[in-house]
């Protein structure tokens, strides 16, 4: 069994794809890591914009939040009926694409493809910030432990949907059953009157400046990072089993109200606990949720559970681009804009392709920022927020479609969810470009661009060789002519041999080239000797078999140089027969063991290069490949 074999699992034939797709059971781990695990970061971040106003912050940390959740229900409404209306996996390129135009759509797609990268980056960072918090004696090793994290992810997920769902599930309940627990237990403690923390939490630094609209709004635009991965569950639908809109719809659900209950009660736990956000680049560091849980239950068993399980979730959190991540790329492949090669299924029948791209970009955005959160989350938000907004507005445009056809109340209903979600998370969107543009959105504010460029290249190099391989009925077939054939010979040999027995075979006109001195003036040829093993070998048998005898052309390389000599000769043939196909063989030994590679040149594949750059309308490049036998 091969390594390969082992790490990633035996390889699924096109017919066991059925089996491979999931259900809410493993739709909430594989698509909802994303927006439950943001309940960790998103309360933090906006705690953090609120650090200048001291305690004051806390209490408007509640009205923040409840924006939040308004926007994210607007959301809910809307990606609900996505789903229904675009059952086969209507995300935001799709959605865009087809009711705003291309133009729209590839921007959406691009947006997303960002998002889902820096999502990567986030989440590990900001699980292993929750490990080297409750052991700090591993701060040292921060982007180490991040890029074996983010490894093992990227292992799991070439496994398959299904696998990598099952994986994440234990640690996603786990975080799930531990935080509701003890949340529920933190509510009724406070509703109780008897909000004294078990662990006090380190008291919050005085105030510095006192609060106004700008703050709120960066704030505001920090926690809105919580509702990043929404878009997840209609990006994936063919991800699901029949019924695939059922099956998405719970996932999208379950994932929502999840996401809300955490969001909301860690906003007024804080509040009432007193418990601040603290700077991720200074020893003692604590992140929130370790604060809240000593709080709460000190720190024994039940605290390092939680703990674990935060730790757990945020780093698998990544889990989710590498659902949705692939399935955009192959969108977008699928219509040029990609190469084809995101459009295949690997051996799991994932596209491994977008999975190794997105493991690659996130690994160096994790390199470059040193695998610290507080640096990545200023990059976050913009990329999903613009496609919520497309996909939204678009989605408006469906429904606007669909009453011109026909007048209908509930139509009309759907068309104002939507329209509202457009709206709303156009001007959430406008607010976290202007609130983080200094802290670090400009740089994805620029890749996006770039990004929509590149495939508009992309998307314009497939267009041009369609128009120029576009081809009618084929003419002139009782005029078929037999093509002029040149063989470069390095000597007389069996490789040359197989080479020539082919070319007579093909046509009458055969050239055959060698080219002497090329190994320097201190190679000594013996062009007279060559000359008689032709005659031995090939002309006099020619003659006894009564076949037109093959040309030999011995030419002199006074610079060394075989590549521009012949594609010369290549050029005077094409000249002399301007009616007739030109076919250039090459002998070639193929290279079977690794020394090989040091043993032979590289002279026929250089040739075969230069031939295939070259190349005009009449001509054919031919390899004629010689294995040598063990013995």
């Amino acid at each position: 069994m091969s390594v390969l074999s082992v790490l990633l699992g035996r390889r699924l034939s096109n017919r066991e794809a059925g089996s491979a797709k999931i259900t809410e059971i493993e739709g909430v781990p594989a698509m909802g890591l994303d927006g439950l695990s943001s309940a960790a970061y998103g309360p933090e971040a906006a705690l953090t914009v609120l650090v200048p106003l001291g305690a004051a912050g806390l209490a408007l940390m509640l009205p923040i939040m409840a924006a939040i959740l308004v926007l994210l229900f607007i959301l809910f409404f809307s990606y609900w009926q996505t789903i229904e209306a675009y059952p086969s996996s209507g995300g935001s390129y799709t959605v865009a694409s087809e009711n705003l135009g291309r133009p729209a759509g590839l921007l959406a797609g691009t947006a997303l493809m960002v998002d889902y990268i820096l999502n990567v980056a986030v989440g590990i960072s900001a699980g292993v910030a929750a490990l080297t918090s409750a052991v700090p004696a591993l701060h040292p090793w921060t982007l180490p432990l991040c890029l074996g994290v983010l490894a093992a992810i990227v292992v799991v997920n070439l496994r398959g949907t299904q696998e990598a769902g099952l994986v994440w599930s234990l640690p996603t309940y786990l975080f799930v059953i531990c935080w509701v627990a003890l949340l529920i237990f933190g509510l009724v403690k406070t509703m109780a009157g008897n909000p004294e923390p078990v662990i006090k939490p380190p008291p919050i630094p005085p105030a510095r400046q006192a609060a106004d609209t700008w703050l709120v709004l960066r704030a505001f635009a920090a926690g809105c990072t919580a509702m990043t991965g929404v878009e997840a569950v209609s990006n994936s639908v063919s991800a699901f089993r029949a019924p695939s809109v059922s099956h998405a719809r719970r996932t999208l659900a379950g994932i929502v109200v999840l996401l809300a209950f955490l969001l909301l009660v860690i906003a007024l736990l804080a509040h009432a606990f007193t418990i601040g956000a603290m700077d991720q680049g200074k020893p003692g560091y604590q992140s929130v949720l370790s604060q809240l849980a000593a709080a709460l239950v000190g720190r024994g068993p039940v605290y390092d559970v939680a703990i674990g399980s935060v730790l757990a979730v945020l780093c698998l959190s990544a889990n989710t681009s590498f659902v949705g991540f692939p399935r955009v790329c192959r969108l977008l492949a699928r219509d040029e804009y990609l190469p084809h090669y995101f459009a295949m299924p690997g051996r799991r029948l994932v596209y491994s392709l977008g999975i190794l791209f997105l493991g690659a970009a996130a690994g160096i955005l994790l390199i470059a920022f040193g695998g610290i959160t507080d640096k990545l989350i200023p990059l976050f938000a913009v990329g999903a927020f613009l496609s919520f907004t497309l996909s939204q507005a678009g989605m408006a445009m469906h429904w606007t479609r669909a009453l011109r056809q026909q007048r209908s109340f509930r139509v009309q209903v759907k068309r104002f969810i939507n329209g509202l979600g457009a709206v709303a998370t156009g001007i959430a969107l406008a607010i976290i470009i202007v609130a983080k543009f200094v802290e670090g959105a400009w740089i994805t504010i620029l890749v996006i661009p770039l990004l929509f460029l590149v495939m508009q290249r992309i998307h314009h190099r497939f267009a041009t060789m369609k128009r120029q391989l576009r081809y009618g009925p084929m003419h002139h077939l009782r005029q078929l002519l037999p093509p002029a054939v040149m063989l470069p010979m390095e000597g007389w040999n069996a490789i040359t041999a197989k080479a020539l027995h082919f070319a007579m075979r093909l046509s009458q006109d055969v050239l055959v080239v060698h080219l002497s001195a090329l190994e320097g003036p201190d190679a000594e040829e013996n062009d007279a000797q060559l000359h008689r093993d032709w005659h031995r070998n090939v002309v006099t048998p020619a003659e006894q078999a009564g076949v037109p005898v093959p040309r030999l052309a011995v030419l002199r390389s006074e610079y060394r140089q075989f590549l521009e000599p012949l594609q010369k000769i290549v050029h005077e043939l094409e000249d002399r027969f301007p009616d007739r196909p030109i076919a250039v063989l090459i002998p070639e030994v193929v290279k079977v063991k690794w020394w090989d590679y040091l043993l032979y040149t590289y002279r026929a594949r250089q040739l075969q290069a230069a031939l295939m750059r070259d190349a005009g309308p009449r001509l054919v490049v031919i390899d004629v490949p010689w294995r040598i036998i063990e013995e």
